[in-house]
């Protein structure tokens, strides 16, 4: 449902609290005392048979009575009661319920019914089980929190009530504020994804902080999330740190990959800046609330204390930052306003007796330094120098830089405990205020992480493709299925990878030990011979795999042996036969593991590390989320230890690291095109200068005959591709953008005319730079795509993007064609094959915002259904839509 009718958790204008009271002591009377003390000023409603009697609160003796419908309701009546509650509401016209009462954990058929009916009546229920809402700015204190919030720009989001009231107590010794807080409860109706929703379209919000134990609708809060990172930091902490599950998967792959991995791999694909402590949310959320992130992490320290910058320098490496060089121009100034003895570098130190003038003007210098991106700025208490004094000094420098169009982030450290006034003071100028080094640098690596975390939401791409044999790959697996076996063999698994164009050495099957003669026939010595079982997992444990077989009779004679072995030691497993192959000799080539696990929440992830025997031991690796491309694949590698290996290092030459990452997109791609593959292992896959190859492999897969995917990250929709013959019978392919098609589209762009471009982005735009074709490339497919119309000689000619809703009811449509190709029918049939998709992905209404000149696309609108609508708040726009629900049919 997403945000339908959640506007009001915002700002309500009246409030009913059902099992309000005014009995000294109960949770109703703790309830409306909060709401009437922060300064609600609407209505306030309260439910009760028994008379309530409290000043500034009204009463009714049940729902039905009510004399208004309420835009807030607030439940706290016993579990048993609430769904009755909500039937009633419902009758009433009430559109939104924060339930707090408690009771319904032990009671899955309470909390079923609540939803049922909650549904049933279209009533939107935050809870139950919550603690409740805190809007500041609207003098709103719907909870049991002990304490008021104080107003600002941070949302928190929050599934512990627990954790709402310590991080309003923290907050308040900032002093930080909020522009909302949430606590979530037991999510049987509004979730994670919903809320976050919410606080990305809110004006008031800056930042949103999440507190996460476990994701329940996880493609909607991934889709959220993105939207939201787009717009805004969003920072998280993941409660709960567990790999449970992980003793039970048949695989490597599926042992190393743990919950929290995979959670904190998710939050980073979403552009979601992660901390580990609820002291790091609060650092995070201050400066991602004050501060826009830097362009690079070149560092400036200005500091009255030698050993205060020598700290702080040796922390930046730690939080992806460096030390800013001391550029000739900034030495000479510091050297006239400087005592001789300053450090002549940078930190720079001004010395103890730094007063608020040489602060001044050492900070107006800094911030004028073109070759650093952000300060640090330290001030160690000192007899005879004012701690205040100082603040005041840089809030005065930094407002007048600000004025001049400085926008250079400044991050304080007052060494010791400040006043508090030194914090207000810093706080007008939104100068974040840490007292160590430790947290103020790590307070700038969350800043640099937002900024990171959002640059991964628009990066270019890099052009790639490897059509796969999805055909041999469907009848393999249906080969498989239909021998009723869930576990491929080595080669079964081989010949899936080598589908998609994965290299894989040639593997030999060999039923029997006696047919390994055959085997080796046509391979080259020497030989490897392994073991096949569907009851062994790992042959090597067993003695199942032997190498460096010189001849043909010795891999024989080593077959029968292993034979021998397992009948005598696990007579349980059942030998299907042996795999024989030539053994790789590589002797600079590294050992990896790649494949593809199930999590229990996320679906199927993609794995990379360091392979071999050890694997769990080392547990060295990354995960990725599909679908993949090289350049995620390739940062999946750089975050393992032995990707700094593959670089290279002395007499070794760097390994094809580019090799590698393609058989990651090529596992991406299993992933995206067969859900029922639901383990795959390749240990080792071995790479060096000379390519990649994988060495041994198995995959698990599922007999459901046809299993929905579980992809949390929609793919690009392929099948919505279509050879379209215009109007005017010219020939055209559309397709969905894809983000590699950043540079053709640039190019389109480039050839439409500069009164097409005023009328598509609504300003006088002479370049669409990248950070508007991020927009149409770099898209959710679950609410947003473009559709690219390609002539035959490949060019891009028209462009229209698709943008939905949050709740995917209501979609925006704009579109854009090449001058030399207007006149054609191009846009006509581009247009068309979108409100194709759009209805077929139920979006109800399509809508286009257009000048109200510009009567040619009007016109075309037009002849596709859409009804053109004069703008209210803006005479100059004109509002076409088109209804697509079935009923307009």
């Amino acid at each position: 449902m997403s945000i339908r009718d959640l506007h009001c958790l915002l700002q309500p204008r009246s409030i009913a609290v059902i099992g309000g009271s005014s009995r000294p002591g109960s949770l109703g009377r703790d309830l409306l005392e909060n709401i009437r003390s922060g300064g609600f000023t609407g209505p306030i409603m309260a439910v009760n048979p028994k008379p309530v009697a409290m000043p500034g609160v009204s009463w009714a003796s049940s729902v039905d009575k009510l004399e208004t419908v309420p835009d807030l309701v607030l439940v706290v009546t016993p579990a048993e009661t609430v769904a009755a509650i909500i039937e009633d509401l419902g009758r009433l016209g009430a559109r939104l319920a924060v339930v707090l009462s408690a009771g319904f954990e032990t009671d899955a058929g309470l909390a079923s019914g609540v939803r049922e009916t909650a549904r049933r009546h279209r009533v939107r229920l935050v809870g139950p089980n919550t603690i409740g809402l805190i809007v500041p700015g609207a003098g709103l204190n719907a909870s049991f929190a002990p304490k008021a919030a104080q107003p600002g720009g941070l949302a928190l989001i929050s599934q512990s009530g627990a954790i709402v009231a310590a991080m309003i107590d923290w907050a308040a010794e900032r002093p930080i504020g909020f522009s909302g807080i949430v606590s979530v409860g037991d999510m049987v109706d509004v979730d994670l994804g919903d809320l976050i929703d919410l606080f990305a379209v809110d004006p008031a919000t800056r930042a949103i902080l999440l507190y996460l134990e476990a994701v329940t609708e996880p493609e909607k809060f991934i889709s959220a999330a993105r939207a939201a990172a787009r717009l805004k930091p969003v920072i998280a902490i993941k409660a709960g740190r567990s790999a449970a599950g992980a003793a039970a998967a048949r695989s490597h792959t599926g042992a190393l990959a743990g919950s929290a991995e995979v959670y904190q791999t998710v939050l980073e694909r979403c552009g979601v800046v992660v901390v580990d402590s609820l002291t790091g949310l609060l650092d995070a959320a201050e400066v991602t609330a004050r501060l826009k992130p830097p362009a690079g992490g070149r560092v400036t320290i200005l500091t009255n204390g030698g050993g205060a910058g020598i700290l702080a320098a040796d922390a930046l490496e730690g939080a992806g930052a460096s030390l800013a060089p001391l550029d000739s121009t900034l030495r000479a100034r510091l050297d006239e306003l400087l005592p001789p003895a300053w450090s002549q570098g940078n930190p720079i130190d001004l010395l103890g007796d730094a007063d608020p003038l040489r602060y001044r003007h050492a900070l107006r210098h800094a911030l004028a330094a073109p070759d650093s991106d952000v300060l640090l700025l330290f001030h160690c208490p000192t007899r005879g120098v004012s701690s205040l004094a100082v603040a005041e000094a840089v809030v005065a420098e930094l407002s007048a830089a600000r004025a001049a169009g400085c926008r250079k982030p400044v991050i304080a450290c007052w060494l010791g405990a400040p006043d508090s006034t030194v914090r207000t003071t810093l706080a007008t100028a939104d100068i974040p205020l840490f007292t160590t080094p430790d947290d103020a640098v790590r307070g700038l690596g969350y800043l640099l992480a937002a900024g990171r975390a959002q640059s991964i939401l628009i990066e270019k791409r890099p052009l790639h493709a490897t059509p796969p044999n999805r055909a041999a790959a469907t009848r393999l697996i249906a080969g498989v299925r239909k021998a009723g076996r869930t576990l491929m063999s080595e080669i079964e698994a081989k010949d899936l990878l080598a589908a998609y164009g994965v290299p894989v050495i040639p593997t030999r099957f060999a039923a029997k030990a006696d047919d390994v003669l055959d085997a080796c026939a046509d391979l080259a010595p020497p030989y490897v011979v392994k073991l096949v079982s569907p009851n062994i997992t790992h042959k090597a444990d067993v003695g199942g795999v032997a190498l460096g077989l010189s001849s043909d009779s010795t891999a024989a004679t080593a077959a029968f042996t292993m034979a021998e072995r397992v009948a005598r030691c696990h007579p349980e497993a059942t030998v299907s036969g042996f795999a024989v192959e030539t053994m790789s000799v590589r002797p600079h080539a590294l050992e990896l593991i790649a494949g593809i696990a199930n999590d229990p929440t996320f679906g199927p992830v993609v794995l990379f590390g360091a392979g071999g025997h050890a694997v769990e031991v080392i547990d060295d690796k990354a995960l990725g989320l599909p679908p993949l491309d090289r350049e995620q694949a390739m940062k999946m590698i750089d975050r393992t230890r032995i990707g700094r290996q593959l670089k290279g290092y002395r007499t070794r030459l760097p390994a094809d690291r580019v090799g590698i990452a393609d058989v990651l997109c090529a596992l991406s791609q299993i992933a995206i095109d067969h859900p029922e593959v639901v383990e795959l292992d390749i240990n080792p896959l071995v790479a060096d200068a000379d390519g990649v190859m994988v060495l041994d492999a198995r995959a698990v897969i599922s007999l459901e005959r046809a299993p929905a995917s579980r992809l949390v990250i929609r793919p690009v929709p392929v099948e919505w591709a279509a050879d379209l013959v215009t109007r005017s019978g010219a020939h055209i392919h559309v397709r969905p953008v894809v983000p590699e098609d950043e540079a053709m589209l640039a190019e389109m762009f480039r050839n439409v005319s500069p009164d097409d471009l005023r009328f598509r982005f609504f300003s006088s735009l002479r370049q669409v730079d990248h950070d508007h074709l991020a927009m149409m490339t770099q898209v959710d497919y679950r609410r947003t795509i473009s559709f690219v119309a390609v002539a035959p000689d490949g060019k891009a000619i028209a462009v229209a993007l698709l943008a939905s809703d949050a709740d995917r009811v209501r979609a925006e449509v704009a579109l854009s064609t090449r001058a030399d190709w207007k006149g054609k029918g191009v846009s006509y049939s581009l247009l068309d094959h979108v409100i194709r998709y759009a209805a077929a992905q139920g979006i109800a209404t399509i809508e286009a915002v257009e000048s109200a000149d510009h009567e040619e696309a009007i016109s075309l609108e037009r002849d596709l259904g859409f009804v053109a609508i004069r703008s209210a708040d803006d005479p100059a726009l004109c509002i076409v839509r088109r209804d697509l629900s079935p009923s307009a049919a």
